[in-house]
């Protein structure tokens, strides 16, 4: 077996076992949320005092990409979160978001179907490295906080909606660089 076989060969091993252990948690983690729905169910009426309500659909995905460091990144996305290591439901799902940077703007774009524009709020937070994102139908709710790359100018914001994709399109902050000349003597 030639040493390049080996070396791929040891590679794809690697990623059979993160797959196989990323199927394994989804696996842990859906049987422990049926579980704990079901307790949930099995509570008599006189215990539930107003707490049920009907949450759905339940949605849950997530990609896997290779990072920058040749690490693969795990990214999740709907409205299935852990909270101390029990899944719970919310009601807003969280988008599917991409962050692109060239050399004068940032661009995200988040997949949020089923909203109408009019329904979409976007805003910057003060240290202009967030955006985050709300969306709020009948049907549905998204919620995100995306991590921007470098601080952005909100005014130059502008943003695109359609079939279900937003794209914002952010300027970088310009900064001057500040320095002082010495004079040698």
């Amino acid at each position: 077996m030639s040493d390049w076989w080996r070396k791929r060969r040891r590679w794809f091993d690697l990623f059979d076992e993160f797959l196989r252990d990323i199927e394994e948690e989804m696996y842990r983690i859906m049987r422990e949320f049926e579980r704990s729905f079901e307790e949930y169910e099995k509570k008599p009426p006189s215990e539930l005092r107003g707490e049920r309500r009907v949450i759905g659909p339940y949605v849950y995905g997530f990609r896997i990409t290779i990072g920058p460091d040749g690490k693969p990144v795990v990214e999740e996305f709907g409205n299935v979160r852990r909270f101390r290591g029990r899944p719970i439901i919310s009601e807003e799902r969280e988008p599917l978001v991409d962050v692109f940077e060239n050399n004068d703007e940032v661009t995200v774009i988040a997949e949020i179907p089923g909203v109408e524009k009019d329904k979409i709020s976007l805003q910057v937070s003060e240290d202009r490295r967030k955006l985050i994102i709300r969306a709020s139908d009948t049907n549905r709710k998204y919620y995100k906080e995306v991590d921007l790359p470098a601080e952005v100018d909100p005014g130059s914001a502008r943003a695109n909606y359609k079939n279900g994709v937003l794209e914002v399109k952010l300027k970088k902050e310009k900064k001057e660089k500040k320095g002082f000349r010495i004079k040698v003597e």
